[in-house]
């Protein structure tokens, strides 16, 4: 009887095992494993409606994927890396931001940018910002990320953030101050109150390289 209740076991695992491999499009059944094991049942729903997502965007034009992508995150929990992590400062990946459910700034920058370049937007399109963001009402400002994209190198960017969550041109958020940007490729410092910046070499961010070694 007990070999009869295993053999029974097994089947529906490989059945469920199955039916969620058959449901993914870009990630792989192996990590959605891994997700399950690590974060659990509804850990594996957010993975998998990502993954919708991506195949849901895909084709479609870069102002639909924008605004697609940034809706989605945007819906993630918001909270602080100390309360989450233990930590001051702490970059997950899409898959801790995700797992977790839960993230501050620049998780769902990265998150965003991740997703976006596996739709196929060129890196040089897309820069994770560390902005100043001014509170509204006071004169206090705190830091903050958001992701921006250029459709061309000389193009005003359009922000994509979690705070201010429609798609708006950088020129009209004059509550963000740019301090630096980069991807995967490199690391600008911005210039001119942020009009202008400039390259100023590889991305050897620390946090950077943590959270791609996790990825």
């Amino acid at each position: 009887m007990k070999n009869k209740y295993l053999l029974i076991f097994i089947a529906i695992s490989f059945f469920i095992s199955f039916i969620t491999a058959e449901n993914l499009f870009n990630i792989s059944s192996e990590k959605l494993d891994k997700v399950s094991k690590k974060y659990g049942k509804k850990a594996v729903q957010r993975v998998q409606l990502w993954d919708k997502v991506i195949e849901k965007a895909k084709g479609q034009d870069i102002l639909y994927q924008l605004k697609y992508v940034n809706d989605f995150f945007n819906k993630v929990k918001y909270l602080r890396d100390s309360d989450h992590w233990g930590q001051n400062d702490y970059w997950a990946s899409p898959f801790e931001f995700l797992g977790t459910g839960a993230g501050d700034c620049e998780d769902y920058a990265i998150a965003k940018y991740f997703t976006l370049r596996q739709l196929g937007v060129p890196d040089e399109k897309l820069r994770i910002t560390y902005v100043k963001l001014k509170q509204r009402g006071t004169k206090y400002e705190q830091a903050h990320m958001v992701l921006t994209y250029y459709h061309k190198p000389t193009s005003t960017p359009i922000v994509l953030d979690n705070v201010n969550k429609k798609l708006k041109l950088a020129s009209k958020r004059p509550d963000l101050t740019p301090v630096y940007s980069f991807n995967a490729n490199g690391l600008w410092q911005a210039k001119n109150k942020g009009r202008t910046s400039v390259k100023v070499g590889e991305n050897n961010l620390k946090n950077w390289k943590s959270m791609m070694s996790r990825i």
